[in-house]
């Protein structure tokens, strides 16, 4: 097989299950916690490690903007998930933040994984993090524009060169022909912003067991946000489900 089919194909495999492969990063990640708690190995404790695990929730924030401004600036059947169906464009998406980045979804889910891998506190696990990310989404990014140019042709082509793959140029940018919807977003990106509250709490948790051997619960900050992140999630998937509050037609 050439290279280039062998490339598509497994991007195909890895786009099909992009939602669930990257568990295995974030199970290797808790490993490597353990380890570092277990043998106090951390580098922050304390106070410290409480404005370092912010620092660390603000860059997983800054990825969940990224979502969301791209998001919430698209049309129907782009820029979404489409795990269990394969891919999906209706159109090429070359406004608002497109104009600056081909795959700025990827770009937000790499900063959302950054912040939990940064909790680990190990740098060399952060360092293979970011190689990992790089061939993963390399192989999903190919196999993509590959689709993408089957389908679109030149009108792909001409925006793929004037527009980089994964680090923002604003040189061409343009704003988007849509109004923002915020209802695509609550839709789309309430699992991520959960997500983030619960992984963050579940890694403090760990560590108390270890370094307490009990499991002590208080009303703190990652309390209260995992709480009210659950219960926003919870409202939200009634809402899309139950409800017609969240749709909107072409969105």
């Amino acid at each position: 097989m050439a290279l280039k089919d062998e490339f598509r194909t497994q991007g195909d495999f890895l786009f099909k299950y992009r939602s669930n492969l990257p568990l295995l990063i974030l199970l290797a990640g808790l490993a490597v916690f353990v380890y570092q708690v277990y043998f106090n190995q951390l580098s922050f404790t304390g106070t410290q490690q409480h404005y370092y695990n912010l620092a660390c929730l603000a860059v997983c924030l800054l990825g969940l903007l990224v979502r969301v401004l791209t998001v919430g600036y698209t049309p129907k059947n782009t820029s979404g998930r489409n795990t269990a169906v394969g891919q999906l464009a209706d159109e090429v998406n070359t406004k608002g933040i497109y104009s600056t980045v081909r795959h700025p979804l990827y770009v937000g889910n790499f900063f959302m994984w950054l912040g939990v891998s940064l909790l680990t506190q190990d740098i060399w696990f952060n360092v293979a993090f970011v190689l990992a990310y790089w061939v993963y989404y390399e192989r999903i990014m190919y196999a993509e524009e590959s689709f993408l140019i089957d389908k679109f042709g030149d009108t792909y082509l001409n925006w793929a060169k004037k527009t980089p793959a994964f680090i923002p140029s604003f040189k061409n940018f343009s704003g988007s022909d849509l109004d923002f919807s915020m209802k695509k977003v609550l839709r789309s990106e309430k699992n991520g912003f959960v997500a983030i509250f619960v992984l963050f709490y579940f890694f403090m948790i760990i560590q108390m067991l270890i370094e307490n051997k009990a499991f002590i619960f208080t009303f703190d900050f990652w309390s209260i946000a995992t709480i009210t992140s659950m219960g926003i999630y919870l409202i939200l998937k009634f809402l899309k489900h139950k409800t017609k509050a969240l749709t909107q037609e072409g969105r």
